[in-house]
């Protein structure tokens, strides 16, 4: 896997994601990060995740890749040159607990593997990734379904917050939402990420 920098996530960036969870939409992107020691890529192996904390829930996203130093103002098609699909995965119980003592989400977000992620292709343009829906399939059953034309905050705002948050440059990846439809992953469940009817990369999942 090539080098990143940093690992950005959009948290709630889907309605019927809060609302399947019963959180509050968000009226700013929540933003949280994970470790680079979290990533883990969808080339068709194993992938070991963390069984004995509870439940570990799937979030299918669409990850995109940044390709030059971002500045105030600049397109999203002149920053984004690559883009991916990848799965947040989260350590459900872990985080409820965390968000009951108003606590980071790190423990429950950030562990190794975490971050799963296929292959990169080409950048298409926003335009065009509104035209296309990406899809995770659950031993071989879509278990969700999403396009960005849903997302609360679009790729503009994402990368415009980020930027004038934390900072956003050339190495940098970004998970920008997962749609309805998370549940709990199984051990030996095979997960492949669509992105049209392009399989992109696939897994299976081994809980440790």
């Amino acid at each position: 896997m090539e080098t990143i920098r940093n690992v950005y996530c959009v948290g709630r960036n889907y309605r019927l994601h809060a609302e399947e969870l019963g959180n509050a939409v968000p009226t700013s992107p929540m933003i949280f990060s994970k470790p680079t020691h979290a990533l883990a890529q969808a080339n068709g192996d194993e992938i070991s995740i963390i069984g004995s904390r509870g439940e570990v829930h799937y979030e299918a996203e669409l990850v995109l890749h940044i390709g030059k130093a971002y500045t105030s103002g600049m397109a999203v098609d002149e920053a984004v040159d690559k883009m991916a699909l990848g799965i947040d995965f989260t350590l459900r119980d872990v985080q409820t607990e965390l968000k009951k003592k108003g606590h980071p989400w790190l423990p429950a977000k950030g562990f190794r593997n975490s971050a799963v992620l296929t292959s990169f292709v080409a950048f298409p343009g926003s335009g065009a990734c509104k035209q296309a829906d990406f899809c995770l399939l659950r031993n071989g059953q879509q278990a969700q379904r999403g396009n960005i034309q849903d997302m609360l905050f679009d790729f503009s705002t994402i990368l415009s917050f980020i930027h004038e948050n934390f900072g956003l440059g050339e190495g940098d990846i970004i998970y920008t939402g997962t749609p309805a439809g998370v549940a709990a992953v199984a051990d030996g469940d095979r997960l492949a990420l669509l992105w049209g009817e392009n399989q992109l990369g696939d897994c299976i999942i081994r809980l440790t």
